[in-house]
């Protein structure tokens, strides 16, 4: 059996390709055979999944176990919470997160709806947080997780304020449809990218998931307006209507951004 492509473990999140010829590359590999629906793994899953020759597969899960990447369990292995430590020392989420967090839980307290906070990597937002009460809209959204940016309002957001080259990029390839109202015209896209510049949120109707709405404004660093992050408001269009919090969302935005701005000049 030679190593090859890992087989689709069913994952809403690609991840970038990795060069498996190398060590790192088959370490890498193996982590991301586990997806958020997996609380263990067999070893002949992760075989199966990562498409390598069992001894490299179980040799390399043995070393992550030693540092504390992976447990080892009665059933396979399963992600250690080393790799959870690894991640909160991530510098700009970090410091970002610790600002933001505030103004979100000020958000939900006064909606009730879920709240996000996305930053940019590469074509896809990364939810740095989420937020919801009992009643939460049933978002394709989690923490950690990705999501394109052309069909979620904290995307657009991003997108509408990100470089030149990365909105060429966005509206020259594919548009998946994820739903019926997912917007797979480039022109009509960036009419809306246009928009959301001018009047600083972004919405989305049903785009990412039926029946779910969204508003969204970005974090724009102070002097630069280089795009930071942006947050959401989301919510079931049964009950939710997103252009009500318009004001809510922008000033959550500012306000974030003022804060980091503040902590920045104290450095």
């Amino acid at each position: 059996m030679t190593d090859k492509p890992a087989a689709d473990p069913g994952s809403l999140d690609p991840e970038p390709s990795v060069d498996r010829t190398t060590v790192i590359g088959k370490v890498v590999t193996i982590l991301r055979a586990f997806t958020v629906d997996d609380n263990e793994l067999t070893l002949a899953e992760l075989v199966r999944r990562t498409g390598m020759h069992k001894a490299t597969v179980h040799r390399l899960a043995g070393e992550l176990v030693d540092v504390r990447l992976l447990d080892r369990t009665d059933g396979g292995y399963r992600l250690s919470g080393g790799l959870f430590e690894l991640g909160m020392l991530a510098s700009v989420e970090r410091s970002l997160l610790e600002i933001a967090m505030p103004f979100l839980q000020d958000l939900y307290a006064r909606t009730r709806e879920t709240v996000h906070l996305g930053v940019l990597d590469g074509q896809e937002v990364v939810y740095v947080a989420k937020i919801g009460g009992h009643r939460q809209a049933t978002a394709p959204s989690r923490t950690g997780g990705r999501m394109p940016l052309h069909c979620t309002g904290i995307g657009k957001a991003l997108l509408a304020h990100t470089d030149p080259d990365r909105q060429r990029a966005v509206l020259s390839g594919p548009l998946p449809r994820r739903t019926p109202r997912t917007i797979v015209a480039p022109g009509i896209l960036a009419r809306q990218l246009d928009t959301i510049r001018e009047s600083g949120v972004a919405f989305e109707y049903e785009e990412s998931a039926v029946g779910i709405g969204c508003v969204a404004a970005p974090i724009l660093e102070v002097g630069t307006n280089s795009v930071i992050a942006a947050i959401s408001i989301t919510g079931p269009l049964s009950r939710y209507r997103p252009e009500a919090h318009v004001d809510a969302v922008r000033a959550a935005a500012t306000g974030i951004a003022s804060t980091l701005d503040r902590r920045r000049a104290l450095r």
